[in-house]
């Protein structure tokens, strides 16, 4: 009998390694098995700003794992079922966007967790415990230890709390959204500016203060001084940002050679 997937991202970690993970807007399963066969530890799934409805959600989750990737949801902001039905569909994690209190934290633990962490409500009949194919005690202790929990702070309420948030118990790393912090302070895109940077660091610092990990929304600075800061969860980029340089770079390879011939063409009645 197979057993249950453990995480990949999980095990690089505890081997000193860096994750490399890349982002999907367009959640096309076919994108996320391109991005297995390059090599990504993770892919980044957005169900915050994507309407991406479950059951193709659960064919992206599924081509992944014929790679041994593994798949972070962001989720809905809601209810638990919102948080709950990812994993349940075979999802590796969950990024919980604009996380703001102790408080907060400490549901979106009771609400992803089981016994004895938290209280999550127990199923098994899912993809994420390969429909009542393994022991319920194996599937619990997966869901526990393998499955990750991501809190994303992306505010100044947040931050004044990143702290606090990051000594609850129960939840693996924090992802800073440079985007929305920069927006919130006034100075929206500016994803380096001086007060972006001082929140990225102290953010990254209490994640390893608490024996979490810190992940990174993009690589706006050398990785080295990054790994400094304390991150070690990289996202690289996203699949719209590639196709958009790609698109970009082609038809400005093209676009002189094609004004300069057109002069000399014959016109097409």
């Amino acid at each position: 009998m197979s057993s249950l997937r453990k995480s990949r991202v999980k095990r690089l970690l505890k081997e000193s390694k860096f994750p490399l993970t890349i982002k999907s807007n367009l959640t096309d399963p076919r994108i996320t098995e391109l991005a297995g066969f390059c090599g990504y530890d993770a892919i980044w799934l957005c169900n915050e700003h994507v309407p991406t409805d479950w059951t193709t959600l659960e064919h992206t989750i599924r081509a992944a794992r014929l790679h041994d990737m593994d798949t972070l949801v962001r989720v809905s902001k809601g209810g638990y079922s919102d948080y709950v039905r990812p994993l349940e569909g075979g999802a590796t994690g969950i990024i919980v966007p604009h996380v703001e209190s102790v408080e907060e934290a400490e549901q979106i633990v009771s609400w992803t967790r089981f016994h004895p962490i938290g209280k999550r409500p127990l199923d098994g009949g899912c993809t994420d415990g390969m429909f009542c194919a393994v022991p319920q005690d194996e599937y619990l202790e997966n869901s526990n230890t393998e499955k990750i929990t991501i809190l994303q702070i992306e505010s100044p309420e947040g931050l004044e709390q990143v702290e606090k948030i990051a000594a609850v118990p129960g939840f693996d790393g924090f992802l800073f959204g440079p985007g929305d912090f920069s927006h919130r302070i006034g100075k929206a895109g500016q994803v380096t500016a001086p007060e972006v940077n001082a929140a990225r660091k102290r953010v990254a610092k209490a994640a390893r203060a608490n024996g979490k990990f810190a992940m990174t929304s993009g690589i706006f600075l050398p990785m080295e001084e990054l790994a400094a800061e304390g991150v070690n969860v990289f996202n690289t980029g996203s699949d719209v940002g590639a196709l958009r340089e790609f698109f970009d770079s082609k038809l400005s390879s093209v676009k002189g050679t094609a004004s300069k011939i057109s002069k000399a063409a014959t016109p097409y009645d």
